[in-house]
């Protein structure tokens, strides 16, 4: 399909002409970018609200709420829960025990702005629940629209529009209505990546500074961004790549690294424990396979195995790697740039290092949004509707199988 230029498209005003100022479809495309991105944006939110008023609607008592809780109440049980008690009480110095002596579940599991911010905003007397749910919402629009300016350097403006569409509807896209820091790691991502793409290495410093204090993901960008130097270098003959950009590209890269190992420092700090932050993760898997060191590249065949037995414990997992390591090479992923694909392929190792799949992988999958570009490729109505008819489905089945809290639940979003 050949690229469609400017000259090619009809101007804004041409088109209103010959179908009339009057119709949706052209007052639609009269309107600036980011008015259609805002408005996918809070049509999406307004169909995942009232999924989740649904469920609210059917919740029994629980450990959070009562029966039936309001959407801001709702809004902030599970993880939201942790924020709420960081904000009020900081984190501990003294890690917590379980019976048998091992580290138990605590906030250091938690990185500290998202709760910081909401926390502005509850010192002038809004309500954490209503605070966190609004910064959320706040962070996700503006994720979506640093999406489209990124979606846009690949691909052309209806294409870039459907990415953004995908994002917002995206099966764990409700995420952005709770007290969760999801929506802000997403727009610290965006951000890193139209940075990274666009070249400006200055620029990341402040946002990966941010980000690493948000949620977990800067030690995969510093990879990535390290295989975006060695990339540049191989390809210096015809893309230049001048000796101060190899040093200031090099040098943020370094600093994403430190940045990326600086809250597991922090906790050791404070607590006097080298262990804190990992011992501290750990916990969350000791309910399924017991108490047992980090090992880097095993959680996924433990779970496997903890799931499925063998030999699907052990086959599962590596048919998960060789196809993504596919998928990064078909055509529709190509488009996206090579930027964006070290990126999916570095934070997908950074899964596979460290992270226990279980009923929290949906959420943890979710930085990999950037390929949705990729599904936004083919301009099919059939497919498009498809795509976002199956994506609210997946929405009900998340909130369903991980927000939704039965009697003894466990299986968090």
């Amino acid at each position: 399909m050949g690229e469609e230029t400017a000259a090619d498209r009809p101007s804004r005003s041409s088109v209103a002409q010959r179908v009339g100022r009057g119709s949706p479809r052209v007052r639609w495309r009269l309107l600036p970018w980011w008015a259609r991105v805002v408005i996918v944006y809070v049509a999406a939110r307004a169909v995942s609200i009232a999924i989740v008023l649904q469920f609210a609607h059917q919740q029994p008592a629980n450990a959070w709420t009562g029966a039936r809780p309001g959407y801001f109440e709702y809004a902030n049980i599970w993880d939201g829960r942790w924020y709420a008690f960081i904000a009020a009480a900081g984190y501990p110095t003294e890690l917590p025990l379980t019976e048998e002596g091992r580290v138990a579940e605590n906030a250091w599991a938690f990185l500290p702005v998202f709760p910081g911010i909401v926390r502005v905003f509850a010192v002038v007397g809004v309500p954490w629940d209503v605070a966190s749910v609004v910064v959320s919402l706040v962070a996700g629009l503006a994720a979506a629209l640093v999406f489209h300016r990124l979606m846009s350097r690949f691909l052309e403006p209806d294409q870039a529009l459907f990415a953004v569409v995908l994002f917002c509807v995206a099966p764990v896209s409700p995420i952005m209505g709770f007290g969760y820091a999801e929506a802000l790691g997403f727009l610290w991502l965006a951000l890193a990546l139209l940075l990274l793409v666009d070249r400006r290495y200055g620029w990341l410093v402040p946002v990966v500074a941010i980000w690493a204090f948000t949620r977990p993901g800067a030690l995969a960008f510093a990879l990535a961004l390290g295989l975006h130097w060695i990339v540049r270098w191989f390809t210096r003959s015809r893309d230049p790549f001048p000796v101060r950009e190899r040093v200031v590209a090099a040098s943020v890269a370094l600093f994403a690294a430190l940045v990326g190992l600086a809250w597991p420092a922090i906790a050791w700090a404070f607590t006097g424990e080298p262990a804190a932050y990992t011992d501290t993760e750990l916990a969350w898997r000791a309910p399924y396979i017991g108490h047992v060191e980090l090992v880097p590249l095993t959680p996924w065949f433990q779970s496997g195995d903890w799931w499925l037995g063998q030999p699907m414990g052990t086959i599962l997992p590596i048919a998960l790697v060789v196809g993504f390591g596919v998928l990064l090479f078909t055509p529709w992923v190509r488009r996206l740039g090579v930027d964006v694909r070290l990126w999916l392929a570095s934070y997908a190792l950074y899964l596979l290092a460290v992270f226990f799949p279980q009923s929290s992988t949906f959420r943890l999958l979710a930085p990999l949004f950037p390929i949705l570009g990729a599904f936004a490729v083919p301009r099919s109505p059939w497919w498009r509707g498809s795509l976002v008819a199956i994506s609210i489905a997946l929405q009900v089945v998340w909130l369903r199988i991980g927000w939704f809290i039965d009697v003894y639940d466990w299986t968090p979003p």
